[in-house]
């Protein structure tokens, strides 16, 4: 019958099988597999060094968080540490970042493909928000935004595009964010979409934003900095 307790195991066993079917990173089978980043052997992530030659090095990296560092010009500097500069992450499904912000500075629009976010702010004031997905009607494309203060929290999750904003024009903030994935990734919405190399279409584009085309080409020709480090 369906109510059996069998029936029920069944059903929890499968719920468990599907979780992990579409998670992000793949689950460790050992207790840790330090990327062997020499290793000419492709997969998805990477392969395991040989545990013999770990050392504590490799699950350490002095990488002097506490310090601020230089913004640019949207007014921010993400500093993340991934996997590629742990290799101890390999396998564990984690990595941080500090994010600063200059006076008035922002994080842009972007979205991590493979992670989702929980940020904690640590000095000054941050307004921040997500967009959801194109859901049916009335969810789709809700705006979600609070403004956070030191020691605030906020999550967003994996794969919706998302900002931070300093709203204050005299002081700078920090955060600290830890994502979901060793190798999270990054698109900045206004990067991908206007500084692609080679340039998207400036009639595809015209007719996506509804705009002309000489507005296009203007966006196109501006300088998309990058601000992940």
């Amino acid at each position: 019958m369906a109510s059996s307790p069998s029936f029920l195991l069944l059903a929890a066993l499968l719920a468990l099988v599907s979780w992990q079917a579409i998670a992000s990173d793949p689950g460790p089978l050992q207790d840790f597999c330090v990327a062997d980043m020499h290793s000419p052997v492709r997969v998805n992530g990477f392969v395991c060094k040989n545990p013999m030659e770990v050392n504590a090095d490799d699950f350490f990296k002095a990488a002097a968080l506490d310090k601020p560092r230089v913004t640019n010009k949207v007014g921010s500097n993400v500093t993340l540490i991934n996997v590629m500069q742990i290799a101890g992450l390999n396998t564990l499904g984690i990595s941080i970042a500090r994010i600063d912000y200059a006076p008035l500075g922002q994080n842009p629009p972007h979205t991590h493909p493979r992670a989702t976010e929980i940020l904690t702010v640590l000095e000054g004031t941050l307004y921040v928000g997500f967009v959801t997905s194109n859901l049916p009607a009335p969810a789709r494309n809700k705006f979600f935004s609070k403004v956070l203060n030191k020691g605030d929290v906020f999550v967003f999750p994996v794969g919706l595009i998302h900002f931070q904003f300093n709203p204050n024009p005299h002081q700078p903030a920090v955060a600290i964010a830890a994502l979901s994935s060793q190798n999270p990734g990054a698109i900045t919405i206004a990067n991908a979409v206007f500084g692609s190399d080679p340039p998207i279409s400036d009639d595809v584009l015209a007719k996506a934003f509804q705009v002309e085309k000489n507005t296009i080409d203007w966006l196109q020709a501006q300088f998309w900095e990058n601000n992940h480090n």
